[in-house]
């Protein structure tokens, strides 16, 4: 039940101390992401792991959904790496697959006493091209969203999103 718990107070953090998160804890972070599951076990997906203050500041002067990195403590871009995706009409499954990535990571912020947010990039050619140009990306490794970590600066309650209604059981 302390698990699902954990799932029930995952909420978007956009406000930190500035206090840095440990190399330790990001490491930890991205562990849990990658015990995601992903379409035929491909794992299509690379991190950059960011913890420079300046690097920071910079994504978030040109990313406009992601200004709350200036207080950010670390962050992580969650990229689709092409060269590992499917073959065919199952080449898009990376999309899934670093969706996955992003929600375990998101739990993991939690689990840890940490706030996050997930800031889309994909499919949003502006910010793709920001993030691109600012690493270096090649063309094979597409980033999928930029996620903020810190600690928390106030107390940001869990939404209660649960409703009934989009429920059906055993029919429409």
């Amino acid at each position: 039940m302390e698990r699902i718990q954990s799932i029930l107070a995952r909420k978007s953090v956009r406000s930190f101390t500035g206090e840095a998160v440990s190399r330790q804890d990001v490491e930890m972070i991205i562990r849990a992401g990658m015990a995601a599951p992903s379409a035929m076990n491909s794992q299509p997906w690379c991190f950059i792991a960011i913890d420079d203050r300046a690097i920071m500041d910079a994504l978030a002067d040109t990313l406009p959904y992601a200004k709350m990195l200036k207080t950010a403590g670390a962050a992580i871009v969650v990229c689709g790496d092409l060269s590992r995706a499917l073959p065919g009409v199952m080449k898009d499954f990376w999309l899934q697959d670093c969706a996955a990535v992003t929600e375990n990571i998101l739990l993991a912020v939690e689990a840890l006493g940490l706030g996050a947010v997930w800031t889309g990039v994909v499919p949003n050619p502006a910010p793709m091209k920001v993030v691109t140009d600012m690493f270096g990306l090649d063309a094979s490794i597409v980033p999928f969203c930029v996620i903020p970590i810190g600690h928390p600066a106030g107390n940001t309650p869990a939404k209660d999103k649960f409703d009934a209604d989009k429920i059906h059981w055993n029919k429409w």
